[in-house]
């Protein structure tokens, strides 16, 4: 019996991909896995630690991270139409990202990498934890938010309205998927076991699509946002083709963001690839 540390965040779309292979509800072929679940800027810190074997990371955190872990093919967050927005009070019309206290998720987060591609000067930010942002730009003690996750399904019950649009920005500009976040396992790790992992968080999808109650209570007890329609709308924009396999054009999404990133100096250049 192999026993692999395993790390995955609180959002629902982690929750549903997860919920069978740590239930045990799918065959583990001799594996078995110690769970922790935390935010995703928390799983980000651990693995620059390398204190989990296997990991949800932001792409941007695995940017720094390529000589000990390598991404594996399931279980992440890519697609269209998902990527991260930046809100700010109604009737908030000045933009100008220098001048603005900008409130944001994380350093280490994929949105925040993304925020800084498209405007590298940005400098006045307020690292804070995702669901506090928006309770933070509506009070004033910042004037704009980078929100992710749910957050982009809730915005407007805080009488905040989008300024900008993150992914639709990347899409236009690359034509690619956004990549948001990706399961990673120690380098060591991924020449034997890469492909029965990956296989193992396939059919733990598979399962949660087949038995979409099952997980349900599992999803809602650890999701910051329990309303149900916004754990639905959650899983079903985030959880994808792109969690099963993600694709020629997923491998290409992240190495241009990679490239583009270590281009404008904002991630070293590593001599490792992805996988």
């Amino acid at each position: 019996m192999k026993t692999l540390s395993l790390g995955y965040s609180l959002c629902p779309n982690d929750t549903f991909i997860f919920y069978a292979l740590v239930h045990k509800k799918i065959p583990l072929e001799g594996l078995s896995f110690t769970k922790r679940l935390e935010d995703v800027e928390t799983l980000n810190r651990l693995a620059s630690r390398n204190a989990l074997d296997i990991t949800k990371i932001s792409f941007h955190a695995f940017a720094h991270l390529r000589n000990h872990y390598a991404l594996l093919r399931s279980g992440g967050a890519l697609g269209k139409g998902c990527g991260p927005l930046v809100v700010a009070r109604q009737g908030f019309t000045a933009i100008d990202l220098h001048r603005q206290r900008i409130a944001i998720p994380g350093e280490g987060t994929t949105a925040f990498l993304l925020l800084r591609l498209y405007d590298p000067g940005i400098q006045n930010i307020v690292v804070m934890p995702f669901d506090q942002i928006m309770q933070s730009v509506q009070q004033g003690t910042t004037d704009i938010g980078l929100i992710i996750h749910e957050s982009r399904f809730t915005y407007q019950h805080f009488g905040l309205q989008k300024v900008l649009d993150l992914g639709d920005w990347w899409e236009q500009y690359t034509g690619y998927p956004i990549p948001l976040g990706g399961i990673i396992i120690r380098r060591h790790l991924y020449k034997n076991l890469s492909y029965l992992v990956e296989e193992k968080i396939r059919q733990s999808i598979r399962y949660a699509q087949m038995h979409p109650e099952e997980p349900h209570e599992y999803i809602r007890r650890h999701a910051q946002e329990i309303e149900e329609s916004v754990i639905r709308q959650h899983i079903d924009l985030y959880v994808n083709e792109y969690s099963l396999d993600i694709g020629t054009d997923g491998e290409q999404a992240i190495r241009f963001l990679f490239a583009e990133a270590e281009r404008k100096g904002l991630i070293p250049r590593s001599g490792y690839d992805i996988f």
